[in-house]
């Protein structure tokens, strides 16, 4: 189901409560778009009303990013962070649009991110701890040029959030993932934190996993 009516383009799928339901916001990686994630949809819990969004960038000759990734010999592999924190924004503006837009609980806002997608759920939860809940990062890391600089003011203590990698990603370092865990300790953050002998993708395993670590929490 498509709605265009809100700052991103987004497909839907109906919680089976009438109001107050918990909101599950899917966030794609580079290069793929909102039918990639909401494959889950249907084997997630039915009491979630689940929203995919298509990332802001179109790319050519298909697919979507969130912010541009460069290659340049002298650089090698960049990110644009500064359309990183427009994306991140954009987020955070979704999310108020959507709780006013659909029959959700503002107070249970859950994000699903995979990829590009993850690093952005971390910018978002961190930046704006206030309008999400539950974080699901899977195959990302923690991008500190897209934080706030003061991560000591905010209130993170209602945050919860389950990391996963692949142990054989050749696209983000497992390495860059295995920093998550102390971050998150650093500020008292509540997280859970697995590997799977994955490459850049989702394990069954791990689907299974943190489908159990959300139903927990919702």
């Amino acid at each position: 189901m498509e709605n265009t009516a809100l700052s991103l383009e987004h497909i839907i799928r109906k919680s089976t409560l009438t109001e107050n339901a918990p909101l599950l916001i899917m966030m794609h990686g580079y290069g793929s778009d909102e039918n990639d994630l909401f494959s889950f949809a249907q084997e997630l819990p039915e009491e979630l009303f689940i929203i995919s969004v298509k990332a802001p960038y179109p790319m050519q000759p298909f697919g979507n990013a969130w912010y541009a990734i460069n290659f340049d010999a002298e650089k090698g592999k960049w990110n644009d962070n500064e359309q990183a924190k427009e994306s991140r924004d954009l987020i955070a503006q979704f999310i108020d649009e959507a709780v006013d837009a659909y029959p959700v609980n503002k107070a249970n806002v859950n994000l699903l991110g995979f990829s590009q997608g993850s690093i952005l759920s971390y910018a978002v939860a961190l930046t704006y701890p206030e309008k999400v809940k539950n974080i699901v990062a899977l195959s990302g890391y923690v991008n500190h040029d897209i934080l706030p600089e003061d991560l000591q003011n905010p209130d993170y203590s209602h945050l919860d959030f389950y990391c996963s990698h692949g142990s054989v990603d050749q696209v983000i370092p497992v390495d860059w993932a295995r920093q998550t865990p102390t971050f998150l300790k650093s500020l008292n953050i509540k997280h859970q934190y697995s590997e799977f002998p994955v490459g850049h993708g989702v394990a069954p395993q791990n689907f299974y996993e943190f489908k159990a670590w959300l139903a927990a929490r919702i």
